[in-house]
């Protein structure tokens, strides 16, 4: 049984998520809304929570996400 995971775990992941789709651009915008809306659900977030996550915390969703080193 996995153990479930904390809520910084849940909004670093949902955070990592949000800012790829943020790079790909305006033509995934339908297919983000539809993945990133199931996910937050999934997890028991908002957006809210995960866009003030993500400015406290873009270097490490950055390097997550291969842009920093």
């Amino acid at each position: 049984m996995a153990r479930e995971k904390s809520l910084e775990e849940r909004l670093f992941a949902a955070a990592v998520l949000r800012r790829s789709f943020e790079l790909r651009g305006q033509e995934y915008a339908a297919g983000f809304r539809f993945v990133y809306d199931g996910v937050l659900r999934d997890m028991g977030l908002d957006d809210g929570a995960v866009v003030a996550f993500l400015a406290t915390h873009r270097d490490e969703v950055e390097k997550a996400i291969g842009r920093r080193q």
